[in-house]
């Protein structure tokens, strides 16, 4: 690997790993992103099947109005989609009648106002210390925890949920979220199929250990999955036990999506949705028609995504044809057929979905998120304090890790022309 005018590396070609080579290539640094998958994006992944792109990972914009990936979506001529999203309007009344969507509303609003009033100060808890005792809604409420944080509510910090940060404007990229946030990275000078297997910090200059070879550099940003560095997918010489602690408290929740054909779709309205059960928290969450599309999105999330990864890819879709047939009779299984899943925990440069806190560990995103002597930076969505689990947030912290190099570099710049 030739690294004779290289001086940052970026590990890791995810939103993070992007935004970060982006801010340094303006700013007239040499950098180079060593990815170890075939492609950028990481856990952003947009395929082309039956005839749409879907987005297998990310798919929404979250924050819309204040995403930075919006405006690069509109820079590079990509469509918005601004409906509102099914978790925002009525489901289908087919087991769940309006009566009962309301009164399930209702106690999950009482839910996150119980979040929304939490003190500062108040210990940390599980989230599910939230729920009230004996509520029927509990287990649909706890399915709706594993479609926006991939896990269910006992295993949350409920102090990390506080803090997360979100303007409740939601859009969607028609041409695909993943290839956005991966044509911005076009253009980058970029390492794929070369995963990173040791940083040696012992010297002055960084030594990068990977598949296709070393590189030596004077500071490194570090994106990788918070999941990977807790398990030591990456050695440190000398170890950073401080960091790995910190990536063992933000493990990633696990959250899948199964594409399916769906023939007759006109009979559903467009963007509408159908909880599979609305009496346990194992359940899946069928969005259909997204964009007008003869498709079902289904989401799992959580225990259920886990369970159905151990089976593989086609036990999700036995799944999803046990629950709507269930619902919209035998002969519903004949109008679906399966277009494509990516088991996210089973993906080894990923180990899951998005992190997400263990009660008494939400201050880990910052531990994990400081730099190590000026030289290792650390960025991607397990290090934003609000923005977690989200592209932008990795976006944002993947744009900070760049400008302390570039702070660093710049002082250690006119520090060397001070001494001449």
């Amino acid at each position: 690997m030739a690294n004779s005018i290289i001086e940052v590396a970026i590990v890791g070609g995810g939103a993070a790993g992007i935004a970060a080579g982006r801010r340094l290539s303006e700013a007239g640094i040499q950098c180079l992103v060593v990815e170890a998958r075939p492609r950028l994006g990481g856990r952003a992944w947009t395929v082309d099947r039956a005839g749409f792109p879907i987005d297998l990972g990310c798919g929404w914009l979250h924050s819309a109005d204040r995403n930075p990936w919006r405006e690069i979506a509109q820079a590079e001529r990509r469509s918005i989609d601004k409906t509102p999203p099914p978790w925002m309007r009525p489901s289908l009344e087919i087991g769940f009648p309006r009566s009962e969507q309301q009164d399930f509303g209702q106690a999950l609003g009482r839910f996150f106002a119980q979040l929304d009033s939490r003190g500062e100060n108040e210990p940390d808890a599980p989230a599910a210390t939230l729920l009230e005792p004996d509520c029927r809604w509990n287990n649909l409420i706890n399915a709706v925890s594993t479609y926006i944080s991939g896990i269910e509510l006992d295993r949350q910090s409920v102090e990390d949920f506080y803090r997360y940060d979100d303007s409740g404007i939601n859009w969607r990229v028609i041409e695909g979220y993943g290839s956005t946030i991966a044509a911005y990275g076009a253009d980058l000078p970029v390492m794929l199929d070369c995963a990173v297997q040791r940083i040696d910090h012992r010297a002055k200059r960084l030594r990068i250990e990977a598949a296709k070879g070393a590189i030596e550099v004077d500071q490194a940003i570090v994106t990788i999955p918070s999941a990977l560095l807790a398990e030591e997918k990456i050695l440190f010489t000398p170890a950073l036990p401080e960091k790995i602690e910190a990536a063992s408290g933000l493990p990633l929740g696990l959250a899948d999506k199964l594409f399916l054909a769906l023939e007759g779709a006109e009979e559903f309205e467009t963007d509408t949705r159908l909880f599979g059960r609305i009496d346990r928290a194992g359940t899946g969450a069928y969005h259909f028609r997204p964009f007008g599309r003869p498709q079902i999105e289904v989401y799992f999330g959580g225990r259920l995504a886990s369970a159905l990864e151990a089976g593989g890819e086609g036990a999700f879709f036995d799944f999803a044809v046990a629950e709507l047939t269930n619902l919209l009779g035998t002969a519903f299984a004949r109008r679906i057929s399966p277009i494509q899943i990516h088991r996210w925990g089973a993906d080894p440069f990923s180990r899951g979905s998005y992190s997400f806190a263990l009660p008494g560990r939400a201050d880990c995103r910052q531990a994990l998120a400081e730099p190590v002597d000026d030289r290792l930076f650390f960025a991607g969505e397990a290090c934003s304090s609000g923005d977690f689990s989200t592209a932008h947030g990795a976006f944002l912290t993947g744009v900070a890790a760049a400008d302390r190099v570039i702070a660093v570099r710049s002082a250690s710049h006119q520090y060397g022309l001070a001494d001449n």
